[in-house]
């Protein structure tokens, strides 16, 4: 493969001055220029973007750190991302994390290295705090509100919302309410925020039993509501983290031969306007939006984007 030591060799000039030559980045003579231009096409060579990238300390490449792609969590958050990266001429590197402190270490290291103008978390396993210490290499950007860390996000309001949605709940009689969560109180800031409004509006924890975690597809949905049909004490409403996990709850009740109970989904997805259930709307398309713009301008904002519980 060319090199630019190759095209110096056959050129006569040295290194730097076909460095500076193809970088553009100083003075190089008419005559030199010329000589250099001639060897490159005889060669064919094509200089490396990225090697170019790094040697200006410039790079049009963020990176999105995602630690999997089964929840449209996930998907609304890229696809905003990747729409606004498109118009802006960025490119986008989806970083697969799967939770792993150490991989999402080393993506904060590609940043430190410059090999990535900025990173956006959609999620994350290690402290938003450590996330932070890294804004001194580039811009870092969460997708939750990260209360007094200064770090940039983008983040929807759960909190109004959820309140919304279960005292609606509670207004209308239900009183055994089964959550479905995508991971568990300690590790994930929004099943904390969704159990805490429950108790806010109930006055106590959900029953361990109506807890499960690990949701996150039409196929947790459908074995997660194994498990309730063989509750003593069956739930009276469901409440899960996404409409097409309420579409695998209701078809395991169907396939049972079992009365569906009342569902509620979250993210406006068709499968809960097919259902006609209620469901709440996080906007996350909007959230990525705003991420990308923030990574993009490398300023410390936490801007919010309004959620909306949507009752059919």
């Amino acid at each position: 493969m060319t090199n630019i030591r190759d095209i110096a060799k056959r050129a006569g000039y040295s290194t730097s001055t076909v460095s500076r030559y193809l970088n553009r980045s100083g003075y190089v003579s008419q005559t030199a220029a010329s000589k250099i231009r001639q060897v490159v096409s005889e060669l064919d060579y094509v200089p490396n973007s990225v090697a170019q990238e790094l040697s200006l300390g410039q790079t049009s490449t963020i990176g999105v750190v995602v630690p999997h792609m089964k929840h449209p969590y996930f998907t609304e958050l890229v696809a905003g991302i990747m729409e606004s990266a498109f118009a802006a001429k960025y490119n986008v590197s989806l970083l697969q994390s799967k939770y792993d402190a150490k991989l999402e270490v080393k993506y904060l290291e590609q940043l430190h290295r410059k090999s990535l103008a900025g990173l956006i978390f959609t999620s994350h396993g290690i402290a938003l705090a450590q996330l932070a210490e890294y804004r001194k290499y580039g811009s870092v950007v969460c997708c939750e509100d990260p209360g007094s860390i200064p770090i940039s996000a983008a983040f929807t309001i759960r909190e109004a919302t959820y309140l919304k949605a279960f005292s609606h709940l509670k207004e209308q009689g239900f009183q055994r309410i089964a959550l479905m969560l995508s991971r568990g109180y300690e590790s994930s800031a929004t099943s904390k925020l969704t159990i805490n409004c429950y108790r806010q509006v109930f006055g106590d924890f959900p029953p361990a039993e109506l807890i499960l975690t690990d949701v996150t597809t039409f196929a947790d949905g459908y074995r997660g509501a194994q498990k309730y049909v063989q509750l003593n004490q069956q739930p009276d409403f469901i409440f899960t983290n996404g409409d097409d996990i309420a579409a695998g709850v209701r078809q395991l009740y169907l396939d049972s031969e079992l009365p569906v109970p009342p569902l509620m989904g979250q993210e406006n997805q068709l499968s809960s306007k097919l259902m006609n259930i209620s469901t709440i709307d996080h906007h996350f398309r909007k959230v990525g939006q705003v991420a990308f713009q923030l990574v993009q301008h490398d300023e410390l904002q936490q801007i919010p984007v309004a959620s909306e519980l949507i009752i059919r």
